[in-house]
Order: structure tokens, then C-alpha cells, then sequence
């Protein structure tokens, strides 16, 4: 027996209240639990850290600077797949929506038979771009930590008169003395230097 997959947790915007309920039906039909429904993107942040949705779903005629920045703070300090329908085919909005976060957008409105298929792409995409992202920082940190360390090795070289791969060796013997890795040893040193300056 397959184990089922959780239903997914959907907050809702929704700026015309005469066709959120449309909206919500196709999506509980889509077997999608609709944790909230907003009327305007007033109180986003509360409501995503109330009711930690697994993606965010938009419908309006056009989405307003506003929203694109409520939407830009959520991408940046609780990410979620964000899928946008409006009636606006303008590639400059399409554009500062895709960069405030969104996932998918789709103009022309709902269509219930499109919704799964659009939230899952949403969510594939989502993923994806995470994924980049956490490689993308995770480059940077070893960068950093390469500079740290050569920075450490040529303080140890000017002030104890140590060779190279000499500074080197005494670096990492001293992290694993310590218990720590050699970028946190050598961000001490570094930092000790200063202080001595």
C-alpha cells in the first residue's frame, strides 16, 4: 500500500469576494485544504506564520506595487510557492511579479481543470529555485571561509615567520585541538589580530 501524500495547505488572496467562492470549491475539489482566505495582501506575514501554508494563491484583475512588495517580503523571509492569476498580461508586471517571488503566473483567469497542474509546476519551480539558492550560499560560505583562512595563513606567516602550508598545518592543527573547523579558527585569528592590531 502507498503511503498517501499530505494534502497541501493553501492560504488564499482573493481581491473579489463574488469569485473566492468558485476559487475555494475548485480547489477542495482538487483535494487541496484552503487554510485561509484574504481579501487584500493586509496582514500576509501574520497570517503565513498563524497558519504556515505549503503554497500561496493569488486571484485578482492586476496585481498592485503593494502587493508585490508584501509578496517580495515573503519570498525573502518565509518563502513559499507562490502561483498568481490575473487578468493583466503585462510583461513588465509579469516580470516584477516573477521577481517579487512568484511561481507561476497565469493570465486569463482560474480554470479548475488547470489548478492542479499550475500548483504543481509552481511547486516544482519553487523547489527548484530554493535549491539554487541554498547552492548559491553555500558557495559564497566556502569563498568567505577560503579568504578567512588565506588571511589567517598570512598573519601567522608575517607575525611568526611560518612558511606557507607551515601556517597552514598550524591552523588546522590548532581547530582540531579545538574541536572546531578551521574557517571558525581562522575568523579567531583574524579577529585577535585586529583587536591586537
Amino acid at each position: 500500500m502507498t503511503p498517501t501524500k499530505p494534502t497541501l495547505r493553501i492560504l488564499v488572496i482573493d481581491t473579489s469576494p463574488a469569485r473566492s467562492s468558485a476559487l475555494l470549491q475548485a480547489l477542495e475539489s482538487a483535494g487541496y485544504q484552503v487554510v485561509a482566505l484574504l481579501h487584500s495582501h493586509q496582514l500576509l506575514r501574520e497570517q503565513i506564520e498563524r497558519h504556515q501554508p505549503d503554497v500561496i494563491l493569488i486571484d485578482m484583475e492586476s496585481p498592485d506595487r503593494d502587493t508585490l512588495e508584501s509578496l517580495h517580503e515573503v519570498h525573502c523571509n518565509q518563502p513559499r510557492p507562490i502561483v498568481m492569476f490575473s487578468d493583466a498580461n503585462d510583461s513588465a508586471l509579469i516580470e516584477a511579479a516573477v521577481q517579487a517571488g512568484v511561481s507561476a503566473y497565469v493570465v486569463d483567469g482560474m480554470q479548475p481543470h488547470r489548478l492542479r497542474p499550475i500548483i504543481e509546476v509552481a511547486i516544482a519551480r519553487f523547489r527548484e529555485f530554493q535549491a539554487l539558492r541554498d547552492e548559491l550560499q553555500q558557495t559564497r560560505n566556502k569563498l568567505a571561509e577560503r579568504r578567512e583562512i588565506e588571511k589567517a595563513k598570512g598573519i601567522l606567516m608575517k607575525q611568526k615567520g611560518m612558511a606557507e602550508e607551515e601556517a597552514y598545518q598550524a591552523l588546522r592543527k590548532l581547530a582540531m585541538d579545538q574541536g572546531l573547523k578551521i574557517g571558525e579558527v581562522a575568523r579567531q585569528l583574524i579577529s585577535i589580530a585586529k583587536l591586537l592590531g
